[in-house]
């Protein structure tokens, strides 16, 4: 695990590129290095030594001087490919995935991201062609943040490494609006116009002669379900146990210390007991609670690891210690990204790698296996859009006379035209009345998911959130808080393998009357009882919504006064301030908005300065 950087043409000294390491050197702080090649190429990197820790892995790492590469990631098949390899004839002087990698492109070329299982953004330098050749991982585990102009191609792991020394780049207009919408910047863009970011199974090549770039898909789900199984539910769950237990027993290989993140839930627990099954030694495991009442399930990742028996770890969150994370936030979300569970995830991150260096963690259950509680949601108001238009309209309009909030949600919900718009609403915000702006922040490539007529309403569903929400959202917010403090996170869920075995299953296997997860539940319940988890599912949350009416509202209200909204772009301030109103008087749950805007104006305070907003 570790930060990347590189760059084709000559404008930024071995000095300038040092401090662009340093920027982002949490990511890796065990060396940082770069190496010039001819052609003026630079390749540099911050190493978070796993695997093989012995100095000859370090990067940027040649092989036999033909291919010179920077990494960042984790291939978990690495010792497969090398034996194949070997018997093709290759040589190899570690016992690092990063010289598998090179190798495999002399032998496979740009297919090589087929070849891989893990996580992953590389760049090599094909000398001998005089290219660049990358790729992104499957599902964006790992980030990657390029710049393409007539003088050549600069990229790294996060953006604030091209954005150092560089004041030619402008602030995205377009970029704050879907901020807005979505809670972060979606892939391909970024808050930059000029800075990119290679969507999540893409590769690239860049000719630097030529200076051609072109990028192109090497992987996608089964949108047209080509494969789509048909054994029984029981010989479904025999294969998905043994492809997650397998996808655990590869994660836990390194050569630091390994654990697991415990929330408690239905896939953590999974991925704990699985560890625990397939390991000798006892697996620690770690949670976080808060002291606000409502907050705290650290009591069910206790009991669950209780009966694991693993070496558990609850770390306690408390409000200083979380103002403080707030106050570091954009220095490693350095766009912005308002998701407030990142805050806890950085606050376990922290204390974890106290620990240990490589965390497990249970993410991409939920999208995998239908297990939001949204799409329960869209379950029970589908019966509604069966309705004649009229009489939705008719009901909105009653329940919008109530005084509760909630069913005045509801009412705005009604009035879509279908089932996708609401989705797509649902995710990006009801009445998004407040934004101002022209652009369109729904016209997005990964709509085409959620548009799919071959599959129903729940696969599409989650299609989409694999695409756009898994990518863009939830690996964003684990890669920047687990990087914060030089944490490894790996994710079995995500293994390719479970995630196209998931995608052939019938819906039923995953969902059915109003049951979620189904199959993944039946796989824990061999190894944790079932009573364990007879209760509502909880997100990974921060207490703001009281925070910004007590402890926080003195920072809201100066940073979001009438001086600091009027420097916020594409907003309607009168309805903002409303809305600002609403939550400090308890009538309203506004914090999302809040959060979103919060994080906005420290960016645009602290990384923002000096770049005129286009």
């Amino acid at each position: 695990m570790c930060g990347i950087y590189g760059i084709t043409y000559n404008r930024y000294n071995a000095d300038q590129i040092s401090e662009k390491l340093k920027r982002i050197n949490f990511r890796g702080p065990d060396l940082s290095a770069q190496k010039p090649f001819e052609n003026r190429v630079v390749l540099a990197h911050n190493r978070l030594s796993i695997i093989d820790l012995d100095p000859r892995s370090n990067q940027p790492f040649s092989y036999e001087n033909k291919v010179h590469i920077v990494f960042n990631g984790e291939i978990y098949n690495f010792k497969d490919i090398k034996s194949e390899l070997v018997k093709k004839g290759y040589n190899f002087r570690t016992e690092s995935d990063t010289e598998v990698i090179c190798a495999a492109y002399l032998e496979y070329g740009t297919e090589l991201p087929n070849m891989l299982n893990g996580m992953f953004a590389f760049v090599i330098y094909d000398e001998i062609n005089n290219k660049l050749f990358g790729a992104r991982d499957r599902l964006g585990q790992k980030p990657f943040y390029y710049l393409l102009n007539n003088d050549g191609f600069e990229f790294a792991s996060q953006l604030s490494a091209i954005q150092l020394h560089n004041k030619n780049l402008s602030i995205s207009s377009k970029s704050i609006t879907q901020y807005f919408a979505w809670g972060v910047v979606p892939d391909p863009y970024t808050i930059f116009n000029e800075v990119n970011k290679l969507p999540a199974g893409h590769r690239f090549t860049y000719h630097i002669s030529s200076k051609k770039f072109s990028i192109s898909k090497y992987w996608d789900i089964d949108n047209a379900n080509t494969k789509p199984f048909t054994g029984s539910f029981y010989e479904a769950k025999s294969t998905l146990s043994h492809l997650i237990k397998d996808a655990v027993k590869i994660r836990l290989y390194a050569d630091v210390p390994v654990g697991v993140f415990l929330s408690g839930g239905v896939d953590s627990s999974l991925v704990s007991a699985m560890a625990q099954n397939v390991t000798n030694s006892q697996v620690k495991t770690f949670s976080v609670k808060f002291n606000e009442k409502g907050f705290d399930e650290s009591i069910y990742a206790q009991k669950v690891a209780n009966h694991l028996k693993t070496d558990h770890y609850i770390i306690s969150c408390n409000y200083n210690e979380g103002l403080d994370l707030i106050d570091s936030f954009n220095h490693y979300y350095d766009e912005p990204f308002a998701d407030s569970s990142a805050i806890p995830s950085m606050l376990l991150s922290k204390h974890t790698r106290k620990k240990v260096t490589v965390a497990l963690s249970g993410d991409g259950g939920d999208e995998m296996f239908i297990g939001y509680q949204r799409y329960h949601w869209m379950k029970q108001v589908s019966t509604l859009y069966k309705t004649p238009k009229q009489f939705r309209d008719f009901t909105a309009f009653l329940l919008n006379a109530a005084p509760n909030y909630k069913l005045k949600t509801i009412s705005k919900g009604l009035r879509f035209n279908d089932l996708n718009s609401l989705y797509l609403a649902s995710v990006t915000g009801i009445d998004a009345s407040w934004i101002q702006s022209d652009f369109d922040y729904l016209d997005i490539e990964e709509k085409a998911y959620l548009e799919n007529s071959k599959k129903n309403i729940y696969e599409r569903m989650s299609d989409f959130d694999i695409k756009a929400y898994l990518n863009w959202d939830i690996n964003t917010k684990v890669d920047r808080a687990t990087m914060a403090y030089s944490l490894e996170a790996r994710s079995p869920l995500m293994d390719y393998r479970v995630v196209n075995f998931a995608q052939s299953l019938p819906t039923q296997f995953k969902y059915k009357n109003s049951n979620q997860k189904i199959i993944l539940k039946n796989i824990l319940y061999d190894y944790v009882p079932k009573s364990y988890f007879n209760r509502p599912k909880s997100g990974f949350t921060m207490p703001f919504s009281d925070w910004f009416r007590n402890e926080l509202k003195d920072m809201v209200l100066s940073e979001l006064n009438d001086q600091g909204l009027r420097q916020i772009p594409n907003i309607d301030i009168d309805e903002v301030k409303l809305r600002i109103n609403q939550h400090m008087d308890g009538s309203w749950n506004r914090y999302p908005l809040i959060w979103k805007l919060l994080v906005l104006k420290q960016w645009m305070n602290n990384n923002g300065k000096g770049y005129p907003i286009v």
